[in-house]
């Protein structure tokens, strides 16, 4: 809709105007060339001493010099970028030389209807008279050519502005026409201590704030997938689709100086589940009307896709709301990173419990057992200084975008103070409480008899939360910040972290497990997906006479949420154990029996469960299957505009023919988007493809490789590469 057209009057009676929520607005002329005062006594005063009015004939923003001081030069973007509580440069030429008695301002407009009581409209003066906020001061002053400096306040509004250079005389102003090429886009600022995502560690701020590239860790801790991700930040039109994002949101513009309310509405807008937001999430094996999650190499793609059609893109998985939560976070000037919580809690009813329901054969109950262990789930942390908070409670804070639950109506979650949850001072904002159980909740083993009544026979309480990582400062490790959100198991710390926890309403499970001499333990070795599983099921039993154990052993494809996508074996055995002994059987899973059902699944979970007179034991192993990688060669002399080479190879080492195969490719700064398909890969079969391109921003860059298929998924190849300018 155009800016100018009408709207509904919904906001009569409550309003003088709607609430301005728009920003991209390109074509609006916000003010006549010429305004005259309102005062009925106002006349014109004579001319300046020259003898001539004053008019403006050109204004230059100055984009390279500003933007390479504001660390913004990465943009690609024809406006100038700075990052507000700075100053930043402009020049502005007149028709004749400044002498005393001119006077001039310079005006900066967001939204639509702006005011300067809500900070949407912004005047800089430079002599006694009074003007706004933003600060105003003039460099140098040559002949016709004025050098200004302006420094938005550190709260300033984030987002593209409107400007106007503006001639004051005793009768009005005359201003400039609206000149696209001179509007000016303001982020937030990690390089200015008043601002609040101030960062005071350079390393830092190049990582979390600057790096296109990142690591989204998954799988499991004895089985740890890098999966490479192009977050793009600085590419053509991401900036516009981040600040599309608010305007969908309906944002009112007066708030988006407030980092809080930025990534609050950023958390609810990334998943489509309740506003028509920017992905799609499925948890399934059907992608038919869209894009696996696995398909994807970064962010770009999905938000150009969201930007030009307005459409929410199908579809995404955790670490696909993550990566591109990141960008949207990163683009506009948030400090920000991926995380990974490795078994992760999902407590649908918000307690401290996650509760597995059995029967009383020992054989999982999946129809009454509500709560889920995902294998891992991404999140993302912001760093903000938390005002709003008790003072030691600023820093990283989670914010989620994966629509799991409800947080005032909408799906999202955060920002929740890191710090807080390590504390288990949960009665802060914003869903602490739930953050807090995806890494602390107890696992609550029960028995179902026949008439629904459960009995709790196991407790774990350190098998959630196992580890949390994010990509390491300067590299692709990885760097484990479990202790930012948790003390270690048992301690001291923990016991009073649990007790400050359920002062605030969390329940933790207090019933009286019997202790039970009977255990068992599952393990595997990892192996490659279609390849044999050499399953070891250890049986432990410390009474001092042997016990016959009636065991089951149940095979399953699962999704990473720990939802069971098909059950492939069923095994009933028996075995013996002497007193004060453990016995081990091992059971071979071939290749055949499993293969045909995973789908595009690369996860297998065995659980063992064993009855002996009233005694029960239950052992899980979840396995990663491995998946081959892709090779990434990159040739010719790294220079920008040189050109170079890519190949891609891939070698089909799988007894099963891959079909209907797509690859992508993107590197910022080196190689746009490309795709290739594939109808069939026998197998044995390879595949080698090439592409020539020419780097356009020197630095150390990254080109990132994805192939997928209908029966193969979680296949990668990376590339990195230092370009000379």
């Amino acid at each position: 809709m155009s800016s100018k057209a009408k709207q509904p009057n919904s906001y009569r009676g409550r309003y003088s105007e709607p609430l301005p929520t728009v920003n991209l607005v390109e074509d609006e002329e916000d003010f006549p060339e010429f305004e005259a005062f309102e005062s009925d006594d106002a006349t014109p005063r004579g001319f300046a001493p020259s003898g001539e009015p004053l008019s403006v004939k050109k204004v230059d923003m100055l984009q390279q010099k500003n933007m390479r001081e504001h660390f913004t030069s990465e943009y690609d973007i024809d406006q100038l970028v700075v990052r507000r509580g700075q100053e930043f440069m402009m020049q502005v030429t007149f028709d004749r030389p400044l002498v005393d008695g001119d006077d001039f301002q310079v005006e900066f407009l967001i939204g639509v209807n702006p005011t300067a009581s809500k900070g949407s409209m912004v005047l800089v003066t430079f002599g006694n008279r009074n003007g706004g906020p933003w600060k105003g001061r003039i460099l140098e002053h040559q002949g016709e050519y004025v050098l200004l400096g302006i420094t938005p306040t550190p709260k300033a509004i984030v987002g593209r502005f409107r400007t106007y250079v503006a001639v004051v005389d005793g009768a009005g102003m005359k201003r400039t026409k609206r000149d696209i090429s001179t509007d000016v886009y303001v982020l937030f600022n990690a390089w200015c201590p008043e601002d609040a995502v101030y960062v005071d560690n350079n390393a830092e701020r190049l990582e979390y704030v600057l790096n296109e590239h990142g690591v989204i860790y998954q799988g499991s801790l004895d089985s740890l997938v890098n999966r490479s991700w192009v977050y793009g930040q600085f590419q053509l039109g991401i900036l516009d689709a981040c600040i599309l994002i608010l305007d969908k949101s309906k944002m009112a513009i007066h708030d988006r100086g407030d980092v809080i309310k930025v990534v609050r509405k950023g958390s609810a807008m990334i998943n489509a589940q309740d506003d028509s937001g920017v992905l799609v999430g499925n948890w399934s094996d059907d992608y038919s009307m869209g894009h696996s999650p696995t398909s994807w190499t970064g962010s770009i793609n999905i938000l150009m896709k969201y930007y030009n059609t307005g459409v929410s893109v199908s579809f995404a998985q955790c670490w696909v709301f993550a990566g591109v939560f990141n960008t949207f976070l990163r683009a506009l000037g948030i400090p920000s990173r991926v995380i990974t919580n490795f078994s992760s809690a999902h407590d649908n009813t918000g307690n401290l419990k996650t509760d597995l329901i059995f029967r009383e054969d020992g054989t999982k109950d999946e129809a009454h057992t509500r709560d889920s262990i995902w294998n891992y789930h991404c999140w993302n942390e912001a760093w903000l200084t938390r005002q709003d908070l008790p003072a030691g409670f600023g820093g990283w804070q989670v914010v989620d975008s994966t629509p799991q639950e409800t947080s005032d109506g909408h799906y999202r979650c955060g920002p929740a103070s890191v710090k807080a949850i390590k504390e288990g001072v949960l009665c802060h904002q914003y869903d602490a409480g739930f953050v807090f159980a995806e890494v602390n909740s107890d696992i609550v083993f029960h028995k179902r008899d026949r008439y629904g009544t459960l009995t709790p026979f196991r407790l774990e309480t350190s098998l959630v939360g196992l580890a949390i990582y994010t990509k390491a400062l300067n590299g692709s490790g990885h760097v484990d910040i479990t202790e930012n959100y948790k003390y270690p198991e048992g301690s001291t710390e923990d016991n009073a972290t649990m007790a400050t926890a359920e002062q605030y309403g969390s329940q933790r499970n207090h019933s009286s497990i019997p202790d039970n001499p009977l255990t068992v333990s599952v393990y595997a070795e990892q192996v490659l997906l279609g390849q044999d599983v050499s399953l070891q099921v250890n049986f432990t039993n410390r009474e001092n006479t042997a016990r016959t154990i009636k065991a089951h052993l149940a095979g399953s494809i699962v999704f990473y949420t720990g939802v069971e996508a098909s059950r492939f074996k069923e095994l009933d055995f028996t075995v013996t154990v002497p007193a004060n002994q453990t016995i081990t059987e091992v059971i071979p899973i071939s290749g055949q029996e499993y293969a045909p059902h995973l789908g595009s699944q690369v996860s297998m979970t065995f659980i063992v469960t064993g009855k002996s007179g009233e005694d029960s034991v239950t052992g899980i192993k979840l396995l990663n299957l491995q998946t081959p990688t892709l090779i990434v060669k990159l040739s010719g002399r790294s220079r920008v505009g040189n050109m170079m080479n890519v190949n891609i190879f891939f070698t089909n080492p799988f007894s099963f023919a891959l079909v209907n195969v797509h690859l992508a490719m993107e590197g910022p700064g080196l190689i746009s988007f490309r795709t290739r398909y594939y109808s069939i890969i026998e197998p044995g079969g390879s595949l080698n493809w090439m592409e020539v391109f020419r780097p356009r921003r020197a630095g150390n860059r990254t080109l990132v490789a994805v192939l997928d298929c209908n029966n193969l998924r979680q296949v990668m190849g990376v590339a990195y590469v230092k370009i000379s300018g």
